[in-house]
């Protein structure tokens, strides 16, 4: 079986990603979500693209002024503290956590911030590398398992609601407030 991995736009297929939402992306990263997350909701909406690293925040601004989306903004965040992502309670429809549980320290903190700013019958996407070993990613010690997973967004108050296909490395969950 050749080796893939999921694509946004697949992903937003998945999550059913409507014009107008406005959606948290906790751990932007470079823009890999935040950006097709931004052509989707459109002018109407808007994408929260959050990051503790200041290099991935100026990666996602120059990748959405590369594609013209401008329903991306950019705020530096430390996501595992309370109110650290600097938005509002109840004020996302969506939140997608991709890659970055591994290397958060406070992982519920993680989840009970994303449960703060979600509204009621909000969902949040998770995509995190799955423990098989494969070229690339974290080291196997530094993944977390899908059980685990669910457990901090379980306790933190989310019902799962579903599991995707996240390509041959990852693993997706889908939670609802």
């Amino acid at each position: 079986m050749a080796e893939s991995f999921l694509r946004p736009q697949d992903a937003i297929e998945i999550w059913d990603v409507r014009p107008g939402e406005k959606i948290a992306d906790f751990g932007c990263g470079a823009g890999y979500f935040s950006v097709p997350l931004g052509q989707r909701v459109g002018t109407g909406g808007r994408v929260y693209a959050l990051d503790i690293r200041p290099e991935s925040l100026e990666a996602t601004r120059a990748k959405a002024k590369l594609f013209r989306v401008y329903s991306v903004e950019t705020s530096q965040a430390n996501l595992e503290n309370a109110g650290g992502s600097g938005l509002r309670e109840e004020s996302v429809n969506k939140i997608i956590i991709s890659n970055i549980l591994f290397q958060t320290q406070h992982k519920q903190g993680l989840a009970q911030e994303a449960y703060r700013v979600l509204k009621p019958g909000g969902t949040i996407m998770v995509i995190e590398w799955s423990e098989e070993k494969n070229s690339g990613g974290p080291p196997l010690a530094d993944r977390v398992n899908r059980e685990e997973a669910e457990k901090y967004f379980l306790t933190a108050g989310f019902v799962f609601y579903k599991e995707f296909s996240a390509g041959s490395h990852h693993y997706g969950l889908i939670f609802k407030k």
